[in-house]
């Protein structure tokens, strides 16, 4: 018996795992389930955005690294008038989310290369808010993955948001016990991480960001997604009925010295 079908008949599904201090409750096959913080920087202009790329790639994710953080993301829209980076970061657990940026400002080489930012007057800094999100990962998709790490890659960053709480649990019951993961791994569509969001915004939601070679592979995975018959019977299970009630899809490409 799996695990999550034992929790399911000892009545515990909805429960679920957290992390404890510097331990992480193990989520299926005994993989400990990360946390993922989500950050959008969002900037005035396409200058300093670029400037901003180069400040993560050369000092902000090798510090980042230092403090425990390993495979960290950094992605640009790739066709939006807007100008923002996302950056995905996960933890092993509550207190490296907490304690990571101060180790950073205690990082003298992060912050030697970070003076510039750091003296920048308030009517002109170098990007202007960072929104911010907090998820539990799924327990198909326990860790943060790097399926490829090709130039051409994309990533593609989905916000399904939910009408209620126990709808939006549905729907995280629907990727996991349902097998939806294991669907999209079949289908040429392989997962960077699934997080069920415990802060943020736009919630009840759940995010996922898949990765693929490219715009063909993309587009070939969801055609085979869609046209499964697994994914036809899943998607008619009433008791998924009513789980999303708005889709955000954002279309990715990652910045030089993205880990992801």
């Amino acid at each position: 018996m799996k695990r999550r079908d034992f929790i399911a008949a000892c009545g515990l599904a909805g429960v679920a795992p957290m992390a404890i201090g510097t331990q992480t409750v193990a989520a299926a096959e005994d993989k400990p389930k990360q946390l993922h913080e989500l950050r959008k920087y969002t900037f005035a202009s396409q200058e300093k955005m670029q400037a901003f790329c180069e400040f993560l790639s050369e000092a902000a994710i090798p510090a980042m690294n230092r403090a425990g953080c390993k495979k960290v993301g950094a992605f640009v829209p790739m066709e939006s008038e807007e100008h923002f980076v996302y950056v995905l970061i996960s933890h092993c657990c509550m207190e490296s989310a907490v304690a990571l940026n101060t180790k950073m400002l205690a990082d003298e080489a992060y912050v030697k290369a970070a003076a510039d930012i750091f003296a920048a007057p308030k009517k002109d800094p170098i990007y202007q808010r960072v929104e911010s999100s907090l998820s539990l990962a799924f327990d198909d998709c326990p860790q943060v993955e790097a399926p490829n790490l090709k130039d051409t890659r994309v990533l593609q960053l989905r916000i399904y948001e939910s009408h209620t709480a126990e709808r939006a649990k549905k729907k995280v019951a629907m990727f996991n016990e349902g097998g939806e993961i294991d669907l999209f791994r079949e289908c040429g569509m392989p997962p960077v991480f699934f997080g069920e969001t415990l802060v943020g915004d736009l919630m009840p939601n759940l995010t996922y960001m898949l990765s693929f070679e490219d715009m063909e592979a993309k587009e070939k995975g969801w055609k085979t997604f869609i046209a499964s018959p697994e994914w036809k019977t899943l998607s008619s299970d009433p008791q998924y009925k009513d789980t999303v009630s708005r889709i955000t899809n954002i279309m990715l490409r990652p910045i030089e010295g993205s880990q992801i």
